[in-house]
């Protein structure tokens, strides 16, 4: 029931972001031939979700239909099918078998999580939230059920969990931290050492394999978001507001607690309820064989993940949170909730039953009957809660109700196709701009009016070495990349897909997730367009374009360039390896006379307005 009643709500409010179809341009790419690239003839990687992308691509080109309404499926199946998972792996941790009596399940963390209204808006927004949650409640579910059975008879099923826990990374980066805690806690249980080695080897073939793909082909460690998010950076002030952000709306902290106190009953209630079991034997060896043992146990599962959501938690807080509302804290929610997904009333057997057994079972059911009427009546006066105060409004927080943004904006219920973001102000402009000076090149820039964009051609003829190509210089990276044609250069002063701004340094008081701005005259100078007025818009100034050309040539940043751009070889692969650790830390000064002086390059004679 409670995931029908989630599948009703996500389909109420099903959109697509327009960061939902980033990866949308990179899976155009695939089906093309161009390779996992934004652009091509530049291998950028600008989706964080390696999985996303690819299980996108898989669906896309086994179905041949529209990739919008293949991603808003694959989103809206995931979401719903993660409950289920997880209950189901809650209820076996529970071990109801073993109890004095019966009881009945009711959904009470399950409840929490779809009450809350951005829950439902990610459940369809084609961002990696749905395989998040998705994922996280497969691997509980795998080492619930790993937990429950005796060390020697679930080959299969270790292996299973290697496979899960192993691919985390690829579902996204930080998720690394659950999967590592889950390996190891396994890894370090009772097995044979044989078997043990067939586990290490699962869970890396696939990490270790595209980590090596992603070096020589990206020529980067980490996926280009992370650098032009700064994924290391630290915005501890801006972390806790946006948890604030999330908590304040929905009262979020009383079902937190009323769940702290639910788990609190049911472990104490099962203390006093739970019957001997015959295969509960002491066992045999020194400290370290009983602590290996131990690992393998219900209790040990549930530290993991209650732990790794802590940790999934506090990377964010660290890290300055999202400007998403809610968004990135949804998943370290929903793994802290997995414990108490579905908590049992107990309904004592009372006859033939000890004093202790029977207080406890009736001490119990009515301490769970009563925690989950209270979540129940949060949930119901929640689930209708307009969200955060002023959501469409990009305050000094950095942070928007992103579904309502675009809704309002748009006046579309329900975006989901690139075309419905036509509706969005400059695309239509955009649209035409690029069907008129697509086949002579140059670049294309936002102006102030909504209604118009500035034209900046390539000189006639284009400079040795340049393409006869449009660049397009827009922050709305989905919206713009997605209703122009693959021939079309696509970029944005944030980074996810241009690697020259992505090495950039994080602007210490910009907007959280938009801390890389680059300045449009590094656009002007790396395409090769004109570099003087009147061709030159206005408003740029003709010295930084030029010294931003001259900055161009810095070696170290050739060296970056050729990284992505040069013809893909073994040579070019070995190379990029190499140099891959040395790229993903390198950074360039925004202000062109700046990066000057750095690499101790010659400062081009000004010209002047």
């Amino acid at each position: 029931m409670v995931a029908v009643l989630f599948a009703i709500g996500a389909w109420d409010r099903r959109w697509i972001a327009d960061d939902g179809l980033i990866v949308l341009r990179t899976v155009r790419n695939l089906l093309a031939g161009n390779g996992p690239v934004f652009n091509k003839g530049e291998r950028v990687e600008a989706n964080t979700s390696t999985v996303w992308t690819y299980l996108i691509w898989f669906w896309s080109w086994v179905t041949d239909a529209q990739t919008e309404y293949v991603v808003l499926w694959i989103a809206l199946t995931l979401s719903v099918a993660a409950l289920p998972l997880a209950i189901w792996g809650t209820y076996r941790l529970l071990d109801l078998k073993a109890r004095a009596g019966t009881a009945l399940v009711l959904p009470f963390g399950a409840l929490i999580y779809i009450a809350l209204p951005p829950a439902r808006d990610f459940a369809t927004s084609g961002l990696e939230v749905s395989l998040c949650i998705f994922w996280a409640a497969a691997l509980w579910t795998q080492m619930v059920l790993w937990s429950r059975r005796a060390p020697g008879t679930d080959r299969g099923r270790i292996l299973l969990i290697a496979f899960t826990a192993g691919i985390s990374p690829l579902v996204r980066p930080e998720l690394a931290l659950v999967g590592a805690l889950a390996l190891l806690v396994v890894v370090a249980s009772p097995m044979t050492w044989r078997l043990r080695a067939a586990f290490v080897v699962v869970a890396a073939v696939l990490p270790v394999g595209y980590q090596i793909f992603r070096m020589g082909y990206y020529g980067l460690l980490v996926p280009n978001t992370a650098v032009a998010k700064d994924a290391s950076g630290s915005k501890w002030e801006q972390g806790f507001r946006y948890l604030g952000n999330l908590f304040s709306p929905y009262v979020l902290l009383l079902p937190v607690i009323v769940a702290v106190v639910a788990a609190g009953v049911v472990w104490w209630t099962r203390t006093q309820q739970t019957r001997p079991r015959v295969d509960d034997e002491p066992v045999a060896g020194g400290r370290v064989a009983r602590l290996s043992a131990r690992l393998r146990s219900p209790g040990a599962v549930v530290v993991v993940f209650v732990v790794g959501g802590l940790l999934e938690a506090v990377y964010w807080l660290r890290q300055g949170g999202d400007f998403m509302h809610a968004r990135v804290l949804l998943v370290p929610l929903f793994l802290l909730l997995l414990p108490v997904v579905v908590i049992p009333v107990a309904i004592p057997q009372l006859r033939g039953s000890g004093r202790r057994v029977a207080v406890a079972g009736v001490a119990g059911s009515v301490a769970s009957a009563a925690l989950f009427v209270t979540v129940a009546v949060w949930a119901v006066v929640t689930s209708h809660s307009p969200g955060m105060h002023n959501g469409t409004d990009i305050g000094r927080s950095g942070i928007v109700d992103e579904r309502r943004f675009y809704i309002q904006n748009m006046s579309i219920k329900h975006p989901i196709t690139a075309e419905d973001y036509l509706d969005y102000p400059r695309m239509r402009a955009m649209v035409e701009a690029v069907e008129e000076h697509s086949q002579i090149g140059g670049v294309l820039l936002p102006a102030a009016d909504y209604d118009t964009w500035y034209y900046d051609p390539l000189p006639v003829p284009p400079a040795p070495g340049v393409p006869k190509q449009l660049t397009v210089f827009f922050l709305n990276l989905g919206m713009t990349s997605m209703n122009t044609s693959l021939d079309v250069r696509v970029v944005d002063q944030m980074g996810l897909a241009y690697p020259i701004a992505s090495h950039t340094e994080r602007l210490e008081y910009a907007r959280i997730g938009h801390d890389k701005d680059l300045d449009t005259e590094w656009v002007i100078a790396e395409s090769g367009a004109i570099e003087t007025h009147p061709y030159l818009p206005f408003y740029l100034d003709q010295d930084w374009v030029r010294q931003a050309r001259v900055a161009l040539t810095c070696r170290p940043t050739q060296d970056l360039i050729a990284s992505y751009k040069a013809p893909m070889s073994l040579t070019r692969f070995r190379r990029n390896v190499l140099q891959s650790f040395a790229f993903t830390d390198y950074r360039i000064e925004r202000v062109p006379m700046y990066e000057l002086e750095r690499c101790k390059l010659p400062i081009p004679p000004e010209i002047g307005r």
